[in-house]
């Protein structure tokens, strides 16, 4: 048997950090068992269901590298089988046309309500032999007796009695169909056999099992993974900072630090924190899934983020780093440093790329003022001597090299009697604008003489006008 899993998302909004978890686990499994990932598109809420929110789906799920087999599949595209399907249920008894208005519904609720019973649609209609009308909608017939096992590969045998559950409403009155008709037909014609998501649709299982087996359909095994919480215990949600998936990368981290953080956020391999993607799929597996809810933690995935620039291949984090260059109106091609060699010398001291776009903007373009501590602080009366000395001796090198571009500091330093931070402290605010640079002989070597020597000179020039 080929496994085959599938991440399902509605439209109404962009990709959230608890659907790129669901996608990840079933990404994995299907990869890790030679299987196929699908991706289904359930758009049949056309009220809320948007482009645009199709098209950040499908941005998340590229940025992220979860690559999908099959797909996407649009369930609006799919209405003529929904209607086949639910007319079959229809001719074999398992639906029936119901006819009651809201307000019978509403009084049928306060009743249950009254006489403390779980208020549930009490079947009236079944036998009632309505036709199809503008008013009726159309209800599975839930079995009466027996029970439903839920065999849950994460939360173990979940055991539901029939008569807990109503008969649910899979076509509305204007006759389209509602998710659990369609997400069963769904699984169904495309083999899903492995149905992984949120423990939010625990409720929809029973009764997406009994449709399936009214179709007499083979039944998938299902995963229900906890919810993820935010910092403060609640459901994740967006009054807890970023839950975009997009909103992450444009905050500076790297994709396979979110996917290694959120395979953490409620799954284990003994003490293992950090994970390459091959090292996922090897080891992932839905035994070692918590059955409890995790808790979002953006200071540990911003220390794995870190961790990712600190030890990922340069060229790797350039390609995400010129990114971030551009939203800073900078294109590293046309004037600069090889963005390689600035990744190399910038990725200690900067946790995101965003961190790192703004510490690095100077080696291509001009600022256009000094950090006002920084000048305070080293741009002092007589240190413009410091820094002609500097540009006369920059001004006479033949060769533009770290070297000998530090033993000309050390230099100055000795002959003017001073301190070494007294030299290159000024020198690193004239060249950057602040007071924070990588070492000052790799600054001045990326930077270049031309650009070098040119700012030298302005600043000399702003602190003769102090």
């Amino acid at each position: 048997m080929t496994i085959k899993t599938r991440f399902a998302p509605s439209p109404t909004g962009y990709l959230h950090v608890g659907g790129a978890r669901t996608a990840l686990f079933s990404w994995l499994y299907a990869r890790k068992h030679g299987g196929k990932f699908v991706l289904r598109i359930e758009d049949t809420d056309l009220e809320r269901s948007t482009k645009e929110s199709v098209n950040a789906i499908l941005e998340g799920m590229t940025w992220l590298g979860l690559e999908y087999d099959e797909g996407p599949f649009y369930q609006t595209e799919r209405f003529d089988r929904y209607q086949k399907v639910i007319q079959q249920l229809l001719d074999h008894g398992d639906a029936y046309y119901c006819c009651c208005s809201k307000e019978t519904l509403e009084q049928l609720r306060n009743e249950q309500k009254a006489r403390k019973e779980k208020p549930r649609y009490d079947g009236r209609c079944r036998d009632a032999k309505h036709e199809d009308s503008k008013e009726a909608v159309i209800r599975f017939r839930n079995p009466d007796v027996g029970e439903v096992v839920i065999k849950d590969l994460v939360k173990g045998d979940i055991v539901i009695a029939n008569k807990e559950l109503d008969d649910l409403i899979i076509a509305r009155s204007d006759g389209s169909p509602t998710y659990n008709l369609t997400v069963v037909v769904d699984d169904m014609d495309m083999g899903i056999t492995h149905v992984i998501r949120g423990d939010d649709h625990i409720n929809n299982t029973p009764r997406q099992i009994n449709i399936l087996k009214a179709l007499a359909a083979e039944l998938p095994q299902y995963a229900h993974v906890p919810m993820i919480l935010g910092d403060d215990g609640s459901r994740l949600s967006k009054r807890h900072g970023a839950i975009s998936v997009m909103q992450y990368r444009d905050e500076g981290f790297l994709p396979e630090a979110l996917l290694n953080y959120l395979v953490r956020l409620g799954w284990s391999h003994g003490d293992q924190e950090v994970f390459s993607v091959d090292e996922m799929i090897e080891f992932f597996d839905l035994e070692n899934v918590n059955v409890s809810a995790s808790t979002f933690n953006s200071e540990k995935l911003l220390w794995l983020n870190h961790y990712y620039m600190m030890h990922s291949d340069s060229a790797h984090v350039a390609r995400h780093l010129s990114w971030h260059m551009g939203n800073l109106n900078i294109d590293p091609a046309i004037d600069g440093p090889d963005l390689v060699k600035v990744v190399e010398i910038q990725r200690e001291r900067c946790k995101t790329l965003v961190e790192m776009a703004q510490a690095s903007a100077f080696f291509y373009k001009e600022f256009e003022q000094y950090d006002e501590k920084a000048a305070k602080k080293s741009f002092k009366q007589g240190c413009e001597l410091v820094l002609k000395n500097l540009f006369d001796k920059f001004s006479e090198l033949e060769q533009w090299q770290g070297e000998q571009l530090h033993q000309i500091v050390l230099d100055v330093a000795e002959a003017m009697d001073l301190k070494l931070g007294k030299v290159a402290q000024p020198l690193r605010v004239a060249i950057s604008g602040a007071s924070v640079s990588p070492p000052i002989d790799v600054t001045l070597s990326l930077l270049g003489r031309k650009k070098t020597l040119a700012r030298i000179s302005r600043a000399i020039n702003f602190i003769e006008k102090l």
